[in-house]
C-alpha cells in the first residue's frame, strides 16, 4: 500500500507564527513538518558534521538535548519529492518556507488565510486540520 505524500503549503512567516497550528495538530495526533528551501547551506552547521559530509559520509548525524541534526551531501539541486519521502514520512502537512508551487498560508490572528490560484479563504485551525485529511483539501 503506498502512502500519499504530505500536503504542502508555502509560508513566509517564522515557525513561531504557526505555534497554534502545531499545538492543535499535536492534540489531534497530526504530524506537521517544516522545510526550508534556500540557495545557501543552512548555517551554522556543526563543524564535525560538515567535515564528515565533505569527506564523503552518506549522512552525518548528531544528537543531544532532545534533538537530532543530519547533514547529507547532495549532488545537484534538491528534488522535492525525494526530500518529502526521506524526511517527512508520516506527515499530513509540510509547511515550506521557500519557492515551491503550493497554496500559501498566512496567519491572520483568527486562524489562517489560504491563498490559492487567485482566491483567498479564511480557515480556522480546526477547519484547516479537517480539510488536510482529504485527498484534495482545497477543492
Amino acid at each position: 500500500m503506498s502512502r500519499r505524500p504530505p500536503h504542502l503549503l508555502q509560508v513566509a512567516d517564522p515557525p513561531s507564527a504557526f505555534a497554534p497550528l502545531f499545538a492543535a495538530a499535536a492534540e489531534r495526533g497530526v504530524r506537521i513538518g517544516w522545510l526550508e528551501l534556500a540557495a545557501e547551506a543552512p548555517s551554522p552547521l556543526p563543524p564535525s558534521l560538515a567535515a564528515a559530509a565533505a569527506q564523503g559520509a552518506l549522512r552525518a548525524v548528531a544528537t543531544g538535548g532532545g534533538r537530532s541534526v543530519a547533514v547529507k551531501p547532495l549532488r545537484g539541486a534538491p528534488v522535492l519529492r525525494d526530500l518529502l519521502r526521506e524526511h517527512f514520512r508520516g506527515c499530513l502537512l509540510v509547511l515550506v518556507r521557500g519557492d515551491v508551487e503550493a497554496a500559501s498560508l498566512v496567519p491572520d490572528g483568527r486562524g489562517f488565510r489560504l491563498s490559492r490560484q487567485g482566491s483567498e479563504h479564511h480557515l480556522a485551525i480546526t477547519e484547516l486540520l479537517d480539510r488536510l485529511r482529504r485527498p484534495r483539501p482545497w477543492d
